[in-house]
C-alpha cells in the first residue's frame, strides 16, 4: 500500500506539472489569467487536504495537498517570475491572499445566519469553514514569504550557476519548502494537534518534490529554448521593491506634492518644507536664501499663442532654472507663472549670484514661437538681514520682485 501511494502521488505530480506548464506556455493564445486563476482554484484543494489527507508512505505519512500540490505551486509562482517578471508574478500572491482573507471575514457573517436544513441530515459545518479559511489565510501568509525568497534566492544563486538552471530550482525548492514546512505544521499542530509524524514525513516528501518539479521546469525551459542563462542585472533590493509594490509607493511620494505640469514641488511643500529648512538653518548657524520669479508678460503669451504654449513656457522655464540649481536647492511652483527657489546654506550675494545665472539662462534658453525671449523678474531675500521665518523672506522677496517689475523687468532686485 505505501508503494502504491507513492506511484500515485507520482502520477499526481506529473499531472500537475504538465498542465500548470502547459497552461503557462499557451499563455499569449489563452491569457495569463488561465494560468492564474488555475493557481487560485488549487489553494483550496491544497489546504483542505493538508488539514484532513494523509496517505502512508514507505518513509511517513504525508498529505498530497502540502508535498504535491503547495510545493507544485510555489515552483509554478518561480517559472512565472522566470517567464515573466517580478510585476507580472506578484499578481497572483496578492490575490490569493486577498481572497483568502475575504474568506475568513464572509465566513465570520455567514455564522450569523439562521439556516434551515434541506436535505436530510445535511447541515452546514461554518466551523470548518472557519478552521480551512484560518489555515487558508495562514497558508497563504507562507506563500508570500516563501515566494519572496525563493525568487529573490532564484537570482542570487544566478551570480554562481548561471548556467545550471536546474540546480538552481532545486536549491531554491529544498530551502524554500523547508521554510514552509516549519511554519506550516507549527499552524496543524496548533489546530489540529497534528503529530510530530506529520511533520518529518511532509518534510521528507517536500524533498523528493524539489527535485522532480526542478527537473521538469529545466527540461521544460531547455527543450522551450527560452534564455534562462540570463539573469537579472537589477539589484536585489530592486526586484524587492517590484515584488511588494514599494517601487509604486516610492512613485506615488515622489509624485505627490509636485506641480504635474512642471515637475516642481507644489505650494504645499513650499508651506512645510520651507518652515523645516528655516529650522535647520537657524539650528546649523547657516544662511537660508530665497528667490521670488515671475515670468514677464505671461498673460501675453496665453493671449498671443494659446494655453499649451504656455504650458510649454513653463515647463522649459522650470528645466532651465533646475539647471542652475545646487543639490540642496528647492524649486517651487508658487502659482501661475511664479516660482521660489530655496537656496540652503547660501548667503545674500550667493544668492544674488545664482538668479542672475538664471536670469541669464531663461532669457537666452526659453523663446516664443515667434522667436522672443522669454524674460522673468526675480527678488531675493536672505537670513538674517531679512527676517527669520520663511513668510517673512517671501515678503521682502515679493516686494523686491515689483521692484523689478517696476523698473523694466528681466532683472533681480535685492537689497
Amino acid at each position: 500500500m505505501p508503494n502504491a501511494n507513492l506511484m500515485l502521488l507520482l502520477a499526481e505530480a506529473l499531472v500537475y506539472v504538465a498542465s500548470m506548464i502547459g497552461l503557462l506556455h499557451l499563455r499569449a493564445r489563452l491569457g495569463l489569467g488561465v494560468f492564474v486563476a488555475a493557481l487560485g482554484v488549487m489553494h483550496f484543494i491544497e489546504t483542505y487536504l493538508a488539514a484532513v489527507f494523509y496517505v502512508q508512505l514507505p518513509f511517513g505519512v504525508i498529505s498530497p495537498g502540502s508535498a504535491v500540490f503547495f510545493s507544485g505551486k510555489l515552483m509554478m509562482i518561480l517559472l512565472l517570475y522566470v517567464k515573466e517578471d517580478a510585476a507580472t508574478v506578484r499578481q497572483p500572491i496578492y490575490g490569493l491572499l486577498a481572497g483568502n482573507f475575504l474568506t475568513v471575514a464572509l465566513s465570520l457573517l455567514l455564522r450569523r445566519h439562521d439556516t434551515v436544513s434541506v436535505v436530510a441530515g445535511r447541515v452546514a459545518d461554518i466551523a470548518f469553514i472557519d478552521e480551512m479559511g484560518w489555515l487558508m489565510v495562514w497558508g497563504t501568509t507562507l506563500l508570500y514569504f516563501d515566494s519572496l525568497i525563493i525568487i529573490l534566492l532564484y537570482e542570487k544563486l544566478g551570480r554562481w550557476f548561471r548556467r545550471f538552471v536546474t540546480m538552481r530550482f532545486l536549491i531554491c525548492g529544498v530551502i524554500v519548502l523547508t521554510f514552509d514546512q516549519l511554519g506550516f505544521y507549527a499552524a496543524l499542530r496548533f489546530v489540529n494537534g497534528a503529530p510530530w509524524d506529520v511533520f518529518w514525513g511532509g518534510w521528507m516528501a517536500k524533498m523528493l518534490a524539489a527535485p522532480f518539479y526542478a527537473v521538469a521546469i529545466g527540461f521544460y525551459l531547455r527543450s522551450s529554448r527560452h534564455a534562462f542563462l540570463a539573469i537579472s542585472e537589477r539589484p536585489l533590493g530592486d526586484v524587492f521593491n517590484d515584488l511588494t509594490f514599494r517601487e509604486r509607493y516610492e512613485d506615488l511620494l515622489s509624485r505627490s506634492g509636485h506641480d504635474t505640469l512642471t515637475g516642481a514641488l507644489d505650494r504645499g511643500r513650499f508651506e512645510r518644507e520651507g518652515q523645516q529648512m528655516m529650522r535647520d538653518a537657524a539650528a546649523e548657524g547657516a544662511p537660508l536664501s530665497l528667490m521670488l520669479i515671475d515670468v514677464d508678460r505671461f498673460k501675453s503669451v496665453n493671449d498671443q499663442f494659446g494655453h499649451m504654449e504656455g504650458d510649454r513656457v513653463l515647463k522649459k522655464l522650470a528645466e532651465a532654472v533646475k539647471a542652475n540649481l545646487q543639490p540642496d536647492d528647492r524649486l517651487f511652483r508658487y502659482g501661475g507663472e511664479e516660482f521660489v527657489v530655496l537656496c540652503p546654506g547660501l548667503p545674500y550675494a550667493g544668492v544674488h549670484s545664482r538668479a542672475e545665472d538664471i536670469r541669464l539662462a531663461v532669457s537666452t534658453g526659453v523663446k516664443t514661437p515667434n522667436g522672443h525671449s522669454v524674460t522673468t523678474s526675480i527678488g531675493v531675500s536672505s537670513t538674517l538681514a531679512d527676517g527669520a521665518g520663511i513668510n517673512e523672506l517671501l515678503a521682502q522677496a515679493d516686494i523686491r520682485l515689483y521692484a523689478a517689475k517696476n523698473t523694466g523687468r528681466n532683472r533681480v532686485v535685492g537689497r
